[in-house]
């Protein structure tokens, strides 16, 4: 009898366990279908704001012979800063580990270099810190919740380091969103911006630039153009992060259903022989008594 109050037990905790991670999924559900849509308008925001980059540049391109500006500076990489997203919360499968594993393999790919990590998310500074590994910045709470300001600031820090020369490249890394069931891993380069300045002799510009006011816009708009990025890669991050939830809630509930399943199958097989063992001692006292 001990053994089937501990199997039935087991099989109230692991119900208990299903309600939560079916609770879960559906908060999941809920949430990414309103980051899903952010991330979608911010994406093509986004990319707008790259094209009009390129076009501008290329108008530039038109009056000078090269455009110079700090943040196209290209020089020898000695110091690079590695920005990286990670949830703030856990329980949505690997969904850090991808982030941070590319990380460390980058580390390893530059170990010439100097690396210097600067964390959003608590789960990527819990775990560098834990290892022992020195970060140059961090914040939590911006990966849950990505503001445009914060986010701006945070990564203004690095664009300020690399104008006067403390970093010579910024990587950001975060796992980005395809679809409901699908994560993926993007790595940008930062800066050095790569601008295609190629005339592929089609001018389709509306736009006219005073050639003395392009080093200020052009520095502006690529300004701009990295504080967008980090805020769109903060909400596409989230929205791969409720995604990725969602299938590890999933998982989790269908694991459990099978664990009662199996319980509730030796349950009943320790029942069965319990009630036969006792069949058989009630029979066989009544043939001693005869």
């Amino acid at each position: 009898m001990a053994n089937l109050k501990e199997i039935k037990r087991k099989i109230s905790s692991v119900k208990n366990t299903q309600k939560t991670t079916k609770a879960m999924k559906l908060v999941s559900t809920a949430k990414l279908k309103r980051a899903e849509e952010l991330a979608k308008q911010s994406r093509d925001y986004a990319n707008k704001i790259n094209d009009i980059l390129q076009d501008i540049s290329k108008n530039i391109a038109k009056y000078e012979n090269s455009i110079s500006s700090p943040l196209l500076d290209r020089r020898e990489i000695n110091t690079i800063d590695i920005i990286f997203i990670t949830a703030d919360k856990g329980l949505c499968g690997g969904f850090n580990m991808e982030t941070i594993k590319k990380i460390k393999s980058l580390i390893k790919e530059n170990s010439d270099k100097t690396i210097r990590l600067k964390a959003i998310g608590r789960k990527g500074i819990d775990y560098f810190k834990f290892k022992s590994v020195k970060l140059e910045d961090h914040v939590i709470g911006l990966s849950s919740a990505p503001d445009y300001k914060k986010a701006s600031e945070f990564i203004n820090k690095s664009v300020d380091d690399y104008i006067n020369k403390k970093t010579d490249k910024i990587i950001l890394i975060r796992n980005g969103f395809v679809n409901m069931l699908t994560q993926e891993l993007r790595c940008l380069d930062v800066l050095p911006l790569e601008l295609n300045l190629n005339d592929d002799g089609v001018d389709n510009s509306l736009m006219e630039i005073e050639p003395d006011d392009n080093v200020e816009i052009l520095e502006e708009l690529i300004k701009k153009y990295i504080e967008y990025n980090i805020y769109y890669a903060l909400i596409d991050s989230l929205a791969a992060e409720h995604s990725a939830r969602m299938q590890a809630m999933d998982t989790a509930s269908n694991n459990a259903k099978d664990l009662v399943d199996e319980l509730t199958i030796d349950y009943n097989k320790r029942r069965q022989e319990a009630i036969t063992t006792e069949l058989i001692e009630i029979i066989s006292g009544m043939e001693s008594l005869k």
